[in-house]
C-alpha cells in the first residue's frame, strides 16, 4: 500500500511540475511613443492620401479639390523616421525627417524649407483616417506664394 501511495505521489509531482513549465512571456507593454509611431507608420511605413473620401480644408474653407492627388507616407525605422508626400502643392517638402514635438506624442514637426516644415502639426488616427492639423504663420516679409499659404490646415486622410 505504501509502494501505491509513493508512485500516486510521483506521478502527480511530476505532472504538477510538468504544469507549471516554461510557457510564453507576455509581452511587454508599448510605450506611448511606439504606439503613436505604429499610429503613423503602420508596421514600418504607411501612406495616407485624400482620394477615396479625405478632405483638406484651409482657414475653414474647402480646398479638397487642390489636393485630390496627395499623398503622405511616414516611414518608421529604429531611429530614423522620415516622410514622403506627393502632389503637396508646395505646403510641404518632397521628403525629409519627422520626429515628435518634445513627449507630446500626438504632435510631430517636419524638417524641410516649405511653409508647413517647422510647424507643430497634431495628428490623430482613428481606424484608417488621419487628422493632421496645424498653422501656418504669416511670414515677417511680405511673400505672395508663404501669404496664400498662411492659415490653419486641417488635412483628413485615408489610409492607401
Amino acid at each position: 500500500m505504501k509502494k501505491q501511495v509513493f508512485q500516486l505521489s510521483f506521478i502527480l509531482t511530476f505532472f504538477l511540475l510538468l504544469g507549471c513549465g516554461g510557457g510564453d512571456d507576455p509581452e511587454p507593454q508599448k510605450s506611448a511613443e511606439e504606439i503613436a509611431i505604429e499610429e503613423l507608420t503602420g508596421d514600418g511605413s504607411q501612406t495616407w492620401v485624400v482620394a477615396g473620401g479625405g478632405m483638406v480644408t484651409h482657414n475653414g474653407q474647402t480646398v479638397t479639390s487642390d489636393y485630390a492627388d496627395f499623398e503622405m507616407t511616414f516611414t518608421a525605422s529604429g531611429s530614423n523616421q522620415s516622410y514622403l508626400t506627393l502632389n503637396n502643392h508646395l505646403l510641404f517638402d518632397d521628403s525629409g525627417s519627422w520626429d515628435f514635438s518634445g513627449s507630446n506624442y500626438d504632435q510631430i514637426v517636419l524638417s524641410g524649407a516649405q511653409p508647413a516644415a517647422g510647424q507643430i502639426i497634431s495628428f490623430s488616427t482613428i481606424g484608417s483616417n488621419l487628422r493632421l492639423e496645424f498653422n501656418v504663420p504669416q511670414p515677417s516679409i511680405a511673400g505672395g506664394r508663404i501669404m496664400a499659404l498662411a492659415g490653419d490646415y486641417v488635412f483628413d486622410l485615408k489610409k492607401k
